[in-house]
């Protein structure tokens, strides 16, 4: 099965910070992965802006190694590059000052969408945005695209909302969470809302709980010192399992547009009940021979968790009562993010106590290995009787669509919503603010109350904390594999 491509308007685009590690591994090679495709027709511009003194050319050679370093050797096909490579242009620019600026403008062409992605840290975010606007630079039509971290609290998200809106309309920011670009998470409104076969199930009285569970084997590495002032629950909990549990909790929207589907998000995080004490647990991995956090975060008395779990509740006539159980950290056993929905068992049995009943389960993995599953009951085969036995329906994404399909990386697609003018899987700024309105107050709690992360061995399920978590309700974390 072929995807069906269909190109964008042509565009100017700029990318701030284009040097840098995420353009690099990501975004450039997503885009050229669109123009391999013919998404990107002829006549666009890239155009890379960072403080590194770089000629065009030297920028382009810069470009074909991250290409040939991120993408599988088959894709860097060497006529491709070198179309790809003749639309890109570069920029010296000073952020904070005015050095790069008007050679900018002269690069920005009338007629063409004109989009600027803010690959740089945060405290650049107004510098930029200012400097655009008051230069002429960015119009009405415009539209930004800015990274996380959106603020690390309340303060700060609010902070940093108030400076973009000073320049641009919320209409033209794109706050970008790369993990609503996963051609899964997007399968999950797809089966939720264009199938009757789930939603008359989807609520408190079919559903037994909820797990979300997103697991790195890899450690904090060369991120330590930044992700030591973070943690799990600033770097993962506020953004992206918060949006993986709104697109599981969320009312059906009257309408698939941007609007209608963040104000059904806002509704789920204003619902969430506040965390109690005895419902987070947060661990710390401590290895041998330096292979621990302390190591390499550089801080032998850090208290920063590197993993978390915890359960939450949604107040409202959907969801009472049915718990929601997240759980994310570094150097687990195994890579994955999965969420599985676990269905009650029927309230008789007619085929006696022999039988033993298994959940029946929505598995959607997001990855590795994209797809869902089902596990439903059926008869074992065979002569003896009526034994039965919990098995899998399967949908794997390469066998079920072919393994001649390409899915795009999640950066191509949101990168070419933004080309669109399709905010719908960007974060607004209220969502934003909600959901460090309700992270706050637990993180608060565990500071005042000098928790002190519970030590978990690296590759192992993480802290024997998350299992009581599960056990004291009679349930069990779904196994890492």
């Amino acid at each position: 099965m072929v995807a069906r491509v269909i190109p964008v308007d042509c565009f100017d685009l700029v990318i701030f910070g284009a040097t840098g590690d995420l353009a690099r591994r990501k975004i450039l090679p997503g885009l050229y992965r669109r123009w391999k495709e013919g998404q990107i027709p002829e006549g666009c511009t890239i155009v890379g802006a960072a403080r590194s003194d770089l000629e065009a050319d030297g920028f382009r050679e810069l470009v074909r190694a991250a290409l040939e370093e991120f993408l599988p050797q088959p894709e860097v096909q060497p006529e491709t590059v070198a179309s790809f490579l003749d639309m890109l242009a570069y920029v010296t620019i000073d952020a904070r000052g005015d050095a790069g600026w008007p050679e900018l403008a002269a690069l920005m062409r009338t007629g063409k969408v004109h989009a600027f992605y803010f690959s740089v840290a945060p405290a650049l975010f107004g510098d930029i945005a200012k400097r655009l606007k008051e230069r002429g630079i960015a119009d009405r039509e415009s539209r930004i695209v800015v990274e996380k971290p959106f603020g690390k609290d309340l303060a700060t998200a609010r902070k940093l909302n108030e400076s973009l809106a000073s320049y641009f309309h919320e209409d033209q920011i794109y706050r970008i969470d790369h993990y609503l670009g996963k051609e899964t998470v997007q399968n999950l409104m797809a089966v939720r809302f264009a199938n009757i076969l789930f939603e008359p199930l989807w609520n408190a009285q079919y559903i037994d709980h909820v797990q979300i569970t997103v697991a790195e084997t890899v450690g904090v590495g060369g991120r330590g010192e930044y992700y030591d002032t973070s943690g799990a629950i600033r770097d993962m909990v506020q953004n992206h399992m918060m949006q993986l549990l709104c697109l599981i909790a969320m009312e059906p929207p009257n309408c698939f547009e941007p609007d209608a589907m963040r104000d059904e998000k806002l509704k789920v995080i204003r619902a969430l009940d506040p965390v109690a004490p005895a419902e987070i647990v947060r661990g710390q991995y401590r290895g041998k021979d330096g292979d621990d956090y302390l190591s390499e975060s550089g801080n032998p008395d850090s208290r920063t968790e590197s993993f978390v779990a915890m359960k939450l509740h949604v107040s409202n006539w959907r969801w009472k009562g049915t718990p929601f159980y997240l759980r994310t950290g570094k150097r687990l056993r195994a890579r994955a993010s999965e969420i599985a929905v676990t269905f009650k068992e029927p309230p008789h049995s007619i085929f006696g106590e022999s039988n033993q009943w298994r959940e029946n389960m929505l598995v959607i993995r997001l990855q590795p290995d994209e797809g869902m599953d089902l596990r439903v009951m059926i008869k074992e085969p065979g002569p003896g009787g009526m034994r039965l036995k919990d098995v899998a329906l399967d949908m794997s994404f390469a066998e079920a669509l072919g393994d001649d399909l390409d899915i795009p990386d999640a950066y191509e697609r949101l990168i070419m919503d933004v080309i669109r003018g399709n905010q719908t899987l960007f974060m607004r700024g209220d969502e934003v603010e909600a959901a460090w309105a309700w992270v706050d107050p637990a993180i608060d709690m565990m500071e005042q109350r000098g928790d002190v992360p519970e030590p978990y061995e690296p590759a192992s399920a993480g802290p024997e904390g998350s299992m009581m978590l599960m056990h004291r309700d009679g349930r069990r974390w779904r196994e890492m594999r």
